[in-house]
């Protein structure tokens, strides 16, 4: 992938390190691999890689009832590309019609009707703020915030199964979390705690994994750790020892009715790809772990444009009292590129920094280096997305350094599935991550 579409698509704000700083020499663009081809220009947003990837994500939960094909393309047509404000009010316009019908709907006795509705509508209020965390205060962010919570939560409670919102104590305070539940009996089945990564939420994992790990027997726990979603509208930032964070959730599930606790697996999407390995590194309780997609150095991606003599200058710079050519280049690519803009101020949201270079130098800590990939000692499946635009070459490495029982799965543009984390097709990622988790389990 070319190097603009890198930079544009990106919603991990290291990328903007590489380009807000001068890249020479050979490591100024990573080659393309062997005999391949350039993707197809994506149907929507042809010149925006960022807004394709949200909106692939969109049409990508329609596979389990969250999204609708027909309104995903509605929406999406009248947005003008590049333009956070028309996301935002395209999006909010359709989530705020779907919401009132199905309170009408609730309202005369239509449960299923409601539910589906709901699930919708909450899941667009999420999207609509996506792009606004430059202001966190901003109203428009806590409205959509507040309308999504209150829409999925509706919709739960209208399963048959409810899913049930819980709290899972955490240090001086708890988690959010939502349990997915296969039925209303105490039989100890297999279960799985599942979290997202960077930008994505709990209830996100409704339609990437939870509901499909449900339709297999499987009971699914997921929840917002520090610094997703719910959890970081708490004021909880995110932390690299997600071990810490991990251990409570095992210890709430393990005082749950019908949890096999020889049975208790970990999925992490995204950045979660490397926080999960991290937490099963250290937390031995669990007997399974899935990173999709792998990830084993956060930092590395972005230092690697740069030449390797100059690589632990740059990290050096980062931790500094001070580095002004770094801080001065970090705003010139705020000012120039909306996308960096939005996520540097994102990831000081979730990390707490103060700055645009605490940020990135907080990002430094996240890895599974130094020997911790080798202390996961149980079965791990790392995945690994043909098309990365944000983790290119991360889950073989990941894969490579890990010394215990392992698979790497990867997945293909040609089978509709080559986006990071398969957004474009959930029902084959599911297939082969729960048939592998099936086998491993057995």
């Amino acid at each position: 992938m070319h190097r603009r579409s890198i930079l544009a698509g990106l919603p991990f704000a290291a990328a903007a390190l590489a380009g807000a700083l001068p890249a020479t020499g050979a490591s100024a663009a990573a080659p393309a691999a062997q005999g391949a081809s350039e993707a197809a220009a994506p149907p929507l947003f042809a010149d925006n890689a960022q807004f394709w990837f949200e909106t692939e994500r969109i049409f990508g939960s329609s596979s389990y009832g969250v999204a609708q094909f027909g309104e995903v393309l509605v929406t999406s047509q009248a947005i003008e590309s590049g333009n956070y404000d028309s996301w935002y009010t395209q999006w909010n316009a359709t989530a705020d019609r779907i919401a009132k019908e199905a309170a009408s709907q609730l309202a005369r006795g239509h449960r299923v009707s409601a539910r589906d509705g709901y699930l919708r509508a909450g899941n667009y209020h999420s999207y609509a703020e996506f792009f606004l965390h430059e202001n966190p205060e901003d109203p428009r962010v806590k409205r959509a915030f507040k309308l999504g919570v209150e829409c999925y939560r509706t919709a739960a409670s209208l399963f048959e199964q409810p899913i049930t919102p819980v709290e899972i104590p955490y240090e001086n305070t708890t988690l959010p979390g939502y349990f997915h539940r296969v039925d209303r009996s105490s039989k100890r089945r297999p279960t799985l705690i599942l979290h997202t990564g960077f930008d994505g939420s709990a209830r996100e994992m409704h339609h990437t994994s939870a509901r499909a790990g449900v339709e297999r027997g499987y009971n699914v726990l997921a929840f917002d750790g520090p610094g997703q979603y719910e959890a970081l509208r708490r004021g909880l930032v995110f932390r690299p020892d997600w071990e810490k964070v991990i251990t409570p959730v095992v210890d709430f599930l393990l005082k749950q009715p019908g949890v096999d606790p020889r049975k208790i697996a970990l999925m992490g999407e995204s950045l979660g790809g490397l926080l999960a390995p991290r937490a099963a590194a250290f937390e031995k309780r669990l007997v399974a772990v899935i990173a999709n997609d792998g990830l084993y150095d956060y930092a590395a991606p972005h230092l690697a444009r740069f030449p390797a003599d100059r690589q632990a200058t740059i990290r050096d710079e980062l931790r500094s009292e001070h580095a002004p050519e770094i801080d001065q280049r970090l705003e010139a690519a705020m000012k120039q590129s909306p996308t960096a803009r939005w996520a540097i101020h994102h990831g000081m949201f979730a990390t707490g920094a103060k700055t645009p270079r605490e940020y990135y130098a907080k990002v430094l800590d996240y890895n599974v280096a130094n020997g911790i990939a080798e202390k996961i000692s149980c079965p791990t499946l790392v995945c690994e997305a043909e098309d990365d635009m944000f983790f290119k070459g991360q889950p073989q490495m990941l894969y490579d350094h890990l010394t215990c029982p392992k698979t790497l799965i990867r997945f293909t543009r040609a089978e509709g599935a080559g986006a990071h984390c398969q957004v474009g097709n959930y029902r084959l990622s599911n297939a082969r991550i729960f048939d592998w988790l099936d086998e491993t389990l057995a």
